[in-house]
């Protein structure tokens, strides 16, 4: 079982599955350029533990309650379309909206909450729960060591995220906010369209 197709696969997976973590990373870097590599982790970790635990998730949907997993599938779009849509809508807003003297201060990290971070974890790692389906037929050590896989590839394509959105964000200055909302709106109608092919 354990072979070089089983980690092609996994790290096939991680690739395809991080790519909206990455879209969502990068916005984090376009939003706060003077972010440090602290928080950078963070970001990172949070997106890597989510895209670990939905997988998981869906394995244990699958094959301890399928009738459960029958019932949710269908909503996890619909899901990840209003929670990318409020988050990516009320950057649009902040961006959009004039500031007043006292709003225009150096970026700093707080502008991304941990809140907002677990939400953006949920949103982009949802979709993931069908690779239950497809790891069904593994043990849970299998299922797991996946998992752990497609965490770490996950975890490093974040991290280059955000450092190509720091990089940008400091040219961008003032328009990462509307450009960050846009994308994060983008990637829940993407995720909401593709459902259906």
């Amino acid at each position: 079982m354990l072979n070089f197709a089983f980690f092609l696969n996994a790290v096939l997976f991680g690739i395809s599955l991080a790519m909206d973590a990455f879209s969502v990373s990068l916005t984090n870097g376009l939003k706060c350029p003077c972010m440090r590599p602290s928080k950078m982790v963070l970001i990172a970790g949070v997106f890597a533990f989510f895209q670990a635990a939905m997988p998981l998730l869906g394995w244990f949907l699958v094959t301890k309650l399928i009738d459960i997993f029958n019932v949710l599938a269908p909503a996890v779009p619909y899901v990840a379309l209003v929670l990318l849509c409020f988050i990516g809508g009320k950057m649009l807003y902040e961006g959009i909206r004039p500031c007043s003297e006292d709003e225009e201060k150096p970026c700093t990290e707080s502008v991304i909450t941990f809140g907002a971070l677990l939400l953006q974890g949920v949103a982009t790692s949802i979709d993931a729960l069908s690779v239950g389906l497809t790891i069904a037929n593994l043990t849970f050590p299998y299922a797991l060591l996946e998992a752990g896989i497609i965490s770490f590839v996950t975890f490093f394509i974040c991290i280059g995220g955000i450092f190509i959105g720091k990089k940008f964000g400091t040219r961008l200055a003032g328009k990462s906010a509307i450009l960050g909302g846009v994308i994060l709106i983008a990637i829940g109608f993407e995720i909401f369209i593709s459902s259906f092919f």
